[in-house]
């Protein structure tokens, strides 16, 4: 069946202030939402809901919850083609390598080494595959800091498909946590460390920020991987600080060559001094150590 979005465009405060409206709206519908940063530099950014069945209905109650907010916006609709998008997404789904690591689909079993620290993804609703150039330049820094630091205690913040919480405990054979804001996305995470045969070491949970009790379980950790954007990560930086390690790394992603300064900055400001960064493909990836 064919699916429908609605979706139309907020600063990032009323983005997320419609996005929770939405939510809670339709929360036992289970119906997708997704909020994405369309334009950093102008604020805009995009909410969409995704639909089937009475598709007039569900608008009807989008314009009610943005009423209930005392907003009045467009919502546009558009008709999604019927299209198996995961076979479509696999089509050209290539494996990479990022140092020792080999991240694949299920219809690349075949191409790894038996040298490889081989993570099996397939497509799904989580960011993440190790196909961006965010998250391989996390997993070639992730290799060079475990092996040199020996971390035993790590969380994977804001985790998507897990490949990094994975890469993690298939490397140093450590507890891993990992945390997501999006409950799919630990779904996900969780089926991915299963499918890897790391379950027992990744914990996957979803989180918000550093509020939920795990992280005072769990921490102080030796080793934080984020790869998020730039702008969270430098809201998060007194909180890494509290839940870090003295002498433990960092390993921070999801920033455009054009945001390294601001992000090191925040974090030199919480007592952290920059490592190394390495580049690729327009994103960084910084080390930084408390």
């Amino acid at each position: 069946m064919a699916q429908t979005r609605f979706h139309f465009t907020a600063g990032k405060a009323e983005a997320d202030r419609i996005f929770a409206a939405l939510d809670a709206a339709f929360e036992d519908d289970g119906l997708p939402l997704a909020v994405l940063e369309v334009d950093e530099a102008n604020d805009i950014h995009e909410v969409s809901l995704y639909a089937d069945g009475d598709v007039d209905a569900v608008e009807a109650r989008v314009n009610d919850v943005l009423a209930g907010l005392a907003l009045s916006k467009p919502v546009e609709r558009e008709t999604l083609p019927d299209i198996d998008w995961v076979a479509r997404s696999l089509e050209g789904l290539k494996p990479v390598r990022a140092g020792r690591f080999f991240v694949h689909g299920a219809h690349d079993r075949g191409k790894r080494h038996s040298s490889d620290l081989a993570i099996e993804i397939e497509a799904g609703l989580a960011f993440g595959t190790g196909h961006h150039g965010t998250t391989a330049g996390c997993l070639e820094m992730l290799e060079q800091v475990v092996l040199r630091e020996r971390p035993r205690n790590a969380l994977d913040l804001g985790t998507g498909s897990a490949v990094l919480a994975i890469a993690l405990a298939k490397l140093a054979h450590i507890p891993v946590l990992a945390t997501d804001i999006d409950p799919v996305a630990v779904r996900v995470a969780a089926a991915n460390a299963r499918l890897n045969h790391v379950k027992a070491l990744v914990e996957t949970v979803t989180a918000p920020g550093f509020h939920h009790p795990i992280f005072a379980r769990r921490a102080p950790f030796d080793l934080i991987v984020a790869n998020i954007l730039a702008r969270p990560l430098m809201r998060l930086a007194p909180e890494m600080a509290k839940h870090i390690r003295l002498g433990g790394s960092l390993v921070l992603s999801g920033i455009l060559d054009r945001q390294r300064d601001a992000v090191i900055s925040a974090y030199v400001g919480q007592s952290f001094r920059h490592v190394r960064t390495l580049h690729r493909e327009g994103w960084v990836t910084i080390h930084l150590k408390r």
